[in-house]
């Protein structure tokens, strides 16, 4: 079956094949439209190398962990407000590495770019569709946005430096990235229950540093407070709700669970179980529950034009 949905400017529909290994029609489409940047053959030569059954770009299959991902990964309000301020005035907004849609602003046009057919297709009908395309080599002409954005993605591209370059290449305004610091990743309680979560997050996320030396010397980098209640179930989320991450599908929303051994989640499970109805995580953590705020590893990387 094919069906039509919205394109990648406004007013311009593509198509998209209903099946398994989907890929979506855009060429003649984004070719007519004036974007399609001559990197285009390439990234379409690139489309079937290094990718997963379904498309996912990065360490992880989606098509394997990804099918409740939507239901547990709702964008936060609160997160949500900090990201739009930093896309500033943009009226045209790129999303790259989009997944389900988090953080994409309503009031903007948005092109959202995502390799995982199983991430696309999570994506709710008031959104566009998104692209099938890897941040290393984006489809699109120079300058064709006012601002890009990409909301906990970079750890899964396979050059970092060539997916930022990409992005400021099509990118007029500001380049936000959401981002974790992997500095910051074992100060956390969950080190104390499955260290191997942690330290394999950390060895995924690229430095601060090597971001913003990217993104070149117009860079701001700012804290990215977590909520107690927040929405995005993230690893930190849970920071004073411990209970959810004895829900395999909570857990699985993090992509780093599913590359742990099988052994060390059951071990994790066991034990925060037992210390929750013993009540030894209260003991030691309990003031959390209550915390409104934590400053975790969270950030907000903000390249600016010029």
């Amino acid at each position: 079956m094919i069906r039509s949905h919205p394109g990648i400017l406004a007013g311009q529909h593509g198509f998209e094949l209903d099946m398994d290994g989907e890929r979506t029609v855009w060429f003649n489409l984004v070719a007519r439209s004036g974007l399609l940047n001559k990197t285009g053959a390439r990234w379409r030569e690139a489309m079937g190398k290094g990718r997963k059954t379904d498309g996912s770009a990065g360490d992880v299959d989606y098509a394997e962990i990804g099918r409740t991902y939507s239901r547990f990964r709702q964008p936060d309000p609160i997160i949500e407000a900090q990201i739009h301020r930093a896309l500033g005035n943009a009226e045209t907004v790129l999303n790259v590495g989009a997944g389900a849609g988090s953080y994409e602003p309503a009031h903007c046009k948005v092109t959202a770019v995502e390799p995982s057919a199983s991430m696309r297709a999570q994506r709710p009908p008031h959104l566009a569709a998104a692209i099938d395309a890897v941040a290393e080599d984006l489809p699109f002409e120079d300058q064709s946005f006012d601002a890009s954005m990409a909301s906990v993605t970079v750890h899964q591209w396979s050059n970092l430096e060539a997916g930022l370059a990409e992005m400021r290449r099509v990118t007029r305004g500001p380049v936000v990235l959401l981002v974790c610091d992997p500095d910051l990743m074992l100060d956390y309680w969950l080190s104390d229950y499955i260290p191997e979560v942690r330290e394999v997050e950390a060895s995924r996320f690229p430095s601060i540093k090597r971001i913003t030396a990217a993104l070149g010397n117009n860079t701001v980098v700012q804290n990215v407070p977590i909520p107690l209640a927040c929405q995005d179930g993230f690893n930190e989320a849970y920071y004073g709700r411990p209970e959810a991450f004895l829900n395999e599908e909570a857990r699985l929303a993090c992509s780093s669970w599913s590359l742990v051994p099988r052994a060390a989640v059951k071990r994790f499970v066991s034990e925060l179980s037992a210390d929750l109805v013993s009540g030894r995580w209260d003991k030691k953590y309990g003031h959390l529950r209550s915390q409104p705020f934590f400053d975790g590893p969270l950030r907000l990387v903000i390249g600016k034009a010029g």
